[in-house]
């Protein structure tokens, strides 16, 4: 489970990047985040696995505080951040090899993981080539390839599917799905408001730092009193001024609170 408590970050010029996120997601979730650009996701990803440090509040990642124990929360989890140009110098293999290391996937399963993995997302003939030679979304595919790799119970995606070719976006909604189903977590970001709608089961949607909407999308046509697209309904609740426009009790009703 992921708990977020109360979490708030502002920066030195004074603006609310989170103000007061509370959520909670379970095992066996896809759970989205939604927000225009600027709205706090790429903040809130960022304190969920301990990049920054919150001004106020805690996530506890499977029962590891990120803030008091942060060295087990993070074995509870893979990242892929919403930018893939890291670990340059390094060749792909190497990448892949170093990650799991870190998460000590057995070495003839490692072995086995990145093959695989690799060969499903077309990249295991340029892991002998340096990420710096890659396309911007062949270094995608290289961070979502040693995700899957080490394969931990908690994936945290920031975009993940940004730059990827639509064999590849198709091969990775697959493995969120599979992971979810194994009673694992998938919370993942994304602008593709379509793929929300296809394979999300709940969604929250964040606006200048604030939830607006926590709950899934027949909640989120329901309290709307809508049959809207979920873009539509998208837009209308991000055109505001940081005001949530659902009820506190809603919100809390929609995370069974």
């Amino acid at each position: 489970m992921i708990d977020i408590q109360h979490l708030h970050k502002t920066y030195g010029n004074a603006k609310k990047a989170n103000d007061d996120i509370t959520l909670q997601i379970y095992p066996g979730e896809i759970f989205g985040l939604l927000g225009p650009n600027g709205s706090g996701k790429s903040t809130l990803f960022k304190q969920m696995t301990g990049i920054i440090q919150p001004d106020y509040g805690d996530v506890i990642l499977n029962g590891h505080s990120i803030v008091s124990d942060s060295l087990e929360a993070k074995k509870t989890f893979a990242f892929v951040s919403d930018t893939p140009d890291n670990f340059l110098q390094l060749k792909g293999i190497e990448y892949l090899n170093f990650v799991a290391n870190i998460y000590q996937v057995p070495n003839k399963e490692k072995a086995q993981r990145i093959e695989s993995t690799a060969r499903e997302f077309g990249m295991y003939d340029d892991l002998g080539k340096q990420i710096a030679s890659y396309s911007h979304g062949m270094r995608q595919k290289i961070m979502v390839i040693g995700a899957l790799v080490v394969n931990p119970d908690i994936w945290i995606l920031d975009e993940p599917m940004v730059g990827l070719d639509p064999r590849s976006a198709f091969n990775l909604k697959n493995k969120m799905r599979e992971h979810a189903d194994k009673d694992n977590i998938v919370i993942f970001s994304t602008h593709v408001l379509e793929v929300a709608e296809q394979i999300v089961d709940r969604l929250a949607i964040i606006n200048k730092g604030h939830l607006v909407f926590v709950g899934t999308v027949d909640q989120l046509r329901e309290m709307n009193h809508s049959d809207k697209s979920l873009e539509q309904i998208f837009l209308e609740l991000t055109d505001t001024e940081g005001e949530n426009p659902l009820s506190q009790e809603k919100l809390d009703a929609a995370q069974g609170v």
